[in-house]
């Protein structure tokens, strides 16, 4: 059994709570994280997958849940010197990689920002040495430390966005769709990248993404999402086979194939959320239809589940 690092539980992200304008973004969601595996969350576009990422790293305060990482609480009470520590462990790449790093610093700057701040280097020579280092894991030169962001293409500055991610040797990182700004020869130049990264510094991902085939190629395990609930969860290659909720199979049906004759075939599945018509009070959750794939559903269409698909 691999070693627990992330454990989420009944974590809730609501905005203007109280007012008639609120948003349930996350309702009540479930999931572990194991240590070194790439866990894909997928979903439509603001369905919660990246309001999930950013609850998970405290960049929000939770409305109500916890998420555990090590055994400890994130969103627990923390003096400075606790939330510093815990921030060296968890780190974020973010989905623009225009908007995420600061114009006015250089790339050298932007990358030891977390060097500086964690003390990770007594020297200037020691810092510069730990930037070129990070440059030339992540494919850049270390003439690329004096230039400014605006100089570099989209795919270069994703790499950017990367050293400075690992700069304090985090254990963690949250991926937020980190290859959606780029092109498609770049994507997988990207996540070529961050699999190399991970076989050799063991990290763990949570891979946030809209890209259903890219997801499936990196992820170990996937996580469905929609409307801010968490409605499959199944390994990648058990995911694609079997899908089992209606919403799960009609966001499959939406991959594009790249060839002509599937094409002229494929059928698009369309999800009506009204197909389920929950009693009121009727629980409804996770739960496990075939080994390590659970689906959200009530008592009786998990009945219905387990008469099709536990065979």
């Amino acid at each position: 059994m691999a070693e627990k690092l992330l454990e989420i539980k009944n974590l809730k992200q609501h905005f203007n709570v109280g007012k008639p304008n609120q948003v349930k973004a996350v309702d009540g969601i479930s999931f572990d994280i194991y240590k070194g595996e790439t866990l894909g969350l997928v979903g439509e576009s603001g369905c919660g997958k990246s309001t999930t990422g950013r609850s998970i790293i405290r960049l929000y305060n939770a409305t109500d849940g916890e998420v555990l990482f090590e055994g400890e609480n994130v969103h627990g009470k923390k003096s400075r010197s606790d939330l510093k520590k815990f921030n060296r462990k968890m780190q974020m790449i973010f989905q623009d990689p225009y908007a995420s790093l600061n114009p006015r610093m250089t790339v050298g700057d932007i990358i030891a920002e977390g060097i500086d701040i964690h003390g990770l280097a007594k020297t200037r020579k020691e810092r510069m040495d730990k930037v070129y280092e990070l440059l030339n894991t992540v494919g850049l030169n270390q003439e690329h430390a004096s230039r400014y962001p605006h100089e570099f293409s989209g795919g270069q500055r994703q790499r950017i966005g990367i050293a400075r991610a690992l700069a304090v040797d985090p254990d963690f990182i949250i991926a937020d769709e980190p290859i959606s700004a780029l092109d498609v020869s770049i994507q997988a130049q990207v996540v070529n990248l961050m699999k190399k990264l991970q076989r050799e510094k063991g990290l763990t991902y949570l891979f946030i993404a809209h890209d259903l085939s890219m997801v499936k190629y990196i992820s170990d395990r996937i996580g469905v999402m929609y409307f801010g609930k968490l409605v499959e969860l199944a390994t990648s290659e058990e995911l694609y086979k079997n899908p089992i909720h209606p919403y799960t199979q009609s966001l499959l049906s939406a991959i594009p194939l790249p060839d002509p004759e599937s094409e002229r075939t494929r059928k698009r599945i369309v999800y009506n959320p009204n197909i389920h018509n929950y009693a009121e009070g009727e629980a409804v959750e996770m739960r496990e239809i075939t080994p390590g794939h659970f689906v959200y559903c009530s008592e009786k269409e998990y009945k219905q589940y387990k008469t099709i698909y536990a065979k």
